[in-house]
């Protein structure tokens, strides 16, 4: 008889309504695959943007792209796993939103014991971004500045410790007094609220008018021209996401006018498709938080069954830190 889990599923593209908790068989790992039973699942902006179709999918379609848990089952050509391993994963396809799947093994890495479920299935795709924004995007070193936008989100509030361990100087934007603060506490030189402040002067303020070296941007159109006002000569501007909205068609022309600047549009699953590499990677963010470099705070857990909430409570802003869904 055939195992079956429940899993999170949209029938159509729509609000958060769209979510059906069914039951569906999960099956044996074929060669390069791994069957993962879930203890936690974490939850991602991308995960609107999927169920909304802003970036659309075939559907039916379970929903998520990172989770922790435990190897039951291991196919064929896997050798960094075997059965009952601790394990967690960012990857694609989607299809976290559930008790136990079967998977491509490639990017699914071995959790060490010092880091618990709940911590790995947060921390992944959030974790994994900051490691290449920091060390696979552009050079960085100790005494550099970097300026990230949206510092006190869950990527941000990363950002801000993982800069700190580094030495690297890291300032800030956020919306709110006590969202500057969040991001102070975690390790930001300096925060700026985007909302009462003249955010690109304040940063020549803060450079002595000579600007950053490195622009750190997921916000997207509120903050693409004051991003490249806030670069050095021959700055790097890195842009790595759409919450406003995307970034609009602009005259190349205007980097050479602005200091030879760069820019750049990453994702993380280019630099995750290798498995090696994802591997690597996975090691460094694994190494800065069982360090306490990088402490993953999680301020709200949902169970499954609540997993529409889940993602009302997501896009309204209402949530800080990370947030996953239990099982």
């Amino acid at each position: 008889m055939s195992e079956t889990a429940r899993t999170a599923i949209i029938e159509a593209h729509g609000g958060p309504e769209q979510f059906k908790i069914v039951e569906r068989e999960v099956g044996e790992p074929g060669p390069g695959e791994i069957r993962i039973r879930h203890k936690a699942c974490g939850l991602n902006f991308i995960d609107v943007y999927q169920r909304t179709g802003l970036y659309p999918m075939e559907l039916p379609h379970a929903l998520g792209m990172e989770a922790a848990g435990v190897i039951e089952a291991v196919g064929s050509g896997v050798g960094h796993l075997k059965v009952g391993d601790r394990a967690a994963y960012a990857a694609q396809p989607p299809g976290a939103y559930c008790e136990a799947r079967v998977m491509p093994a490639a990017q699914v890495c071995p959790l060490p014991d010092a880091i618990s479920f709940e911590e790995g299935a947060a921390m992944m795709l959030k974790g994994l971004t900051v490691q290449y924004l920091f060390h696979r995007t552009t050079p960085l070193k100790a005494g550099d500045t970097v300026l990230f936008h949206a510092a006190a989100g869950g990527v941000g509030l990363l950002a801000c410790q993982w800069a700190k361990s580094e030495g690297i100087r890291l300032i800030g934007t956020a919306g709110s007094d006590e969202k500057c603060q969040l991001a102070l506490d975690h390790g930001a030189d300096a925060c700026i609220n985007y909302r009462t402040e003249d955010w690109p002067a304040r940063v020549r303020e803060l450079t002595e008018g000579a600007g950053v070296d490195v622009v750190m941007d997921a916000v997207g159109a509120d903050t693409f021209e004051g991003s490249l006002d806030s670069l050095k000569p021959l700055g790097m501007m890195i842009s790595f996401g759409n919450a406003s909205g995307p970034v609009p068609p602009f005259n190349v022309g205007i980097l050479g006018q602005k200091g030879s600047l760069k820019i750049t549009r990453p994702t993380l699953f280019t630099h995750i498709a290798n498995h090696d590499t994802c591997q690597d990677m996975a090691a460094m963010l694994f190494d800065k938080v069982g360090s306490g470099a990088v402490k993953i705070r999680i301020d709200q857990r949902f169970p499954l069954a609540d997993v529409a909430e889940a993602h009302r409570t997501l896009e309204a802003r209402k949530t800080t830190g990370q947030t996953i869904l239990t099982l």
